[in-house]
C-alpha cells in the first residue's frame, strides 16, 4: 500500500469523528501554544534588556563606592567612602582610555512650580553626563561648564515634570523651589520613556554637581562615577587604568580588598540575559507537559479507535493488506492528529504572543527556529504515543477480528 493511500484512509478514518479529532488535540494544541509563547516572552524580554543597555553604550563603566557581594558587610556600599572631586579629575587626566567622566548625587525632592507640585528625582552631574548618557535637549539647552563652575542656580527637566508642573506651556525661565533651593529652568530634556525596569526616565531633574554638593548636599562627596570608554574595543584597558589609579588614591594595600567596584554594563547584559533565558527555558519545560499529557490523550483515543474497529482491521487482513499496512495507517493518523494539532497550536501561539507582547511592551519576538522545533515535537509525540495502539492494531489476527462484535 502507496503512502498516498495510506494519508487518504488516514484522513477519512479521522473526519469519521471530526469532533473527536479535534478534542483529542486539544492538549497537543495548548502544548505547542504555550512553548511558542513563553519562548517569546523570554525572547522580547532579553532583546528589550538587550537595547536598553545598548543604549548606554557598549563602553559604558559605572564606578559605585563598597566592593561586590561576595566581600563583607564591612565594604559596603554603607559603610565605603564616598567619592571627591579631585578623584574625578584624577580620572580624567590619567586615564587615557576614558573619553568621559561624569559624576552623579541624587536626591528625591518635591518640585514646587506656582501652585502644583510633584515628588520626583533630583540628580546634580557634570555637563559629561550628557555625553555619556546620551542626553540631549528638546528645549533650550543642556547645562555646561560655566553653570559647573559658578555652581549656578539653575536645571534641566525631563518631559514628565514639563508635564506636570507645566502643561503645554514653555517652561524655559520660569523658577522651580527644591527644597530650600529656588532655581531657574534652562532647558527641558528630551523624552526617553519608560525604562527596561518600569521607571519612567522622563520623572526627574537635574542641576550641576558644585550646586548640589554645595546648596543640598552641604558637602563635595561623590556618590558615582559614570565613565566611557574610547572605544568597546579599549573598555577593559579602561577598567584596569581606573582601578589602578582608584586603589592607589583610596590607600588600598596589596592583597586588601576594593572599597569599590567598576561596573561593566556588558558584564549587566551577559548576567540578565543569561536569567531570562533560565526562565524562558523553564517555563517552556513547564509547557512542553501539556504536549506529553495531549500525547497521552491521542494515544488513548487511538486505543479506543483500534477497538472500534476491530471488524474493519479483520476485513482488510483477510482481503490481503499485511500487519504492516495496517501498523503504517494508525501510525500515520496519529502522527496527522499530533501533527494538525500542532499546526493550530503554533497559529494560536504565534497570534498569542503578538498580544502578550503588546500588553507587556516587549518587542514581538518569535524565533523560526523555536516554532519549528515546538511543531516537530508535536509530530514525535504522534510518533511515540502512536505506537502502542498501531502495534495492538497490527497483531490482531484476521479471524478473532471479523468474529468481534
Amino acid at each position: 500500500m502507496n503512502g498516498l493511500t495510506t494519508l487518504s484512509l488516514a484522513g477519512s478514518a479521522l473526519a469519521r469523528n471530526t469532533l473527536r479529532s479535534l478534542l483529542t488535540t486539544l492538549g497537543v494544541v495548548i502544548g505547542v501554544a504555550a512553548v511558542v509563547i513563553m519562548h517569546a516572552m523570554g525572547q522580547g524580554a532579553t532583546d528589550l534588556v538587550t537595547g536598553e543597555i545598548q543604549n548606554l553604550g557598549s563602553n559604558m563603566l559605572v564606578i559605585v563606592p563598597g566592593g561586590d557581594s561576595r566581600q563583607t558587610f564591612g565594604s559596603s556600599l554603607l559603610s565605603a567612602p564616598l567619592f571627591r572631586r579631585s578623584d574625578l579629575e584624577a580620572i580624567r587626566r590619567e586615564c587615557d582610555a576614558v573619553r568621559y567622566v561624569s559624576a552623579s548625587n541624587s536626591l528625591a525632592v518635591r518640585a514646587v512650580a506656582a501652585e502644583k507640585n510633584r515628588a520626583t528625582s533630583l540628580f546634580g552631574t557634570t555637563p559629561e553626563h550628557y555625553a555619556t548618557r546620551d542626553w540631549r535637549a528638546a528645549l533650550g539647552r543642556l547645562l555646561n561648564e560655566e553653570d559647573e563652575r559658578q555652581a549656578a542656580k539653575v536645571c534641566l527637566i525631563g518631559e514628565t515634570v514639563r508635564r506636570e508642573l507645566f502643561g503645554v506651556g514653555n517652561p524655559l525661565g520660569s523658577e522651580l523651589r527644591l527644597q530650600h533651593l529656588t532655581c531657574k529652568i534652562v532647558g527641558v530634556l528630551e523624552a526617553k520613556g519608560v525604562s527596561t525596569f518600569g521607571t519612567d526616565q522622563d520623572d526627574l531633574l537635574f542641576m550641576p554637581s558644585t550646586t548640589f554638593a554645595r546648596r543640598l548636599l552641604g558637602n563635595d562627596r561623590l556618590g558615582m562615577l559614570m565613565v566611557s570608554a574610547v572605544s568597546e574595543e579599549r573598555t577593559d584597558e579602561a577598567r584596569l587604568q581606573i582601578q589602578s589609579l582608584m586603589r592607589q588614591r583610596r590607600r588600598i594595600r596589596p592583597g586588601d580588598d576594593d572599597d569599590f567596584a567598576v561596573r561593566d554594563l556588558r558584564e549587566v547584559k551577559a548576567l540578565l540575559s543569561k536569567v531570562t533565558g533560565v526562565l524562558t527555558s523553564l517555563l517552556a519545560g513547564v509547557a512542553a507537559i501539556s504536549l506529553v499529557v495531549g500525547g497521552i490523550g491521542i494515544m488513548n483515543i487511538m486505543l479506543v479507535s483500534v477497538t472500534e474497529r476491530t471488524r474493519e482491521i479483520g476485513i482488510r487482513l483477510a482481503v490481503g493488506a499485511r500487519p504492516a499496512d495496517i501498523l503504517q495507517q494508525f501510525l500515520v493518523e496519529s502522527v496527522m492528529l499530533s501533527s494538525v494539532g500542532g499546526l493550530i497550536g503554533l497559529g494560536l501561539g504565534l497570534l498569542g504572543a503578538f498580544f502578550v507582547s503588546r500588553g507587556m511592551h516587549i518587542p514581538y519576538a518569535v524565533s523560526p527556529e523555536a516554532c519549528a522545533l515546538a511543531f516537530g515535537f508535536s509530530a514525535l509525540v504522534g510518533v511515540v504515543f502512536g505506537v502502542v495502539p498501531a502495534r495492538k492494531a497490527s497483531k490482531l489476527r484476521p479471524i478473532a477480528a471479523l468474529r468481534y462484535e
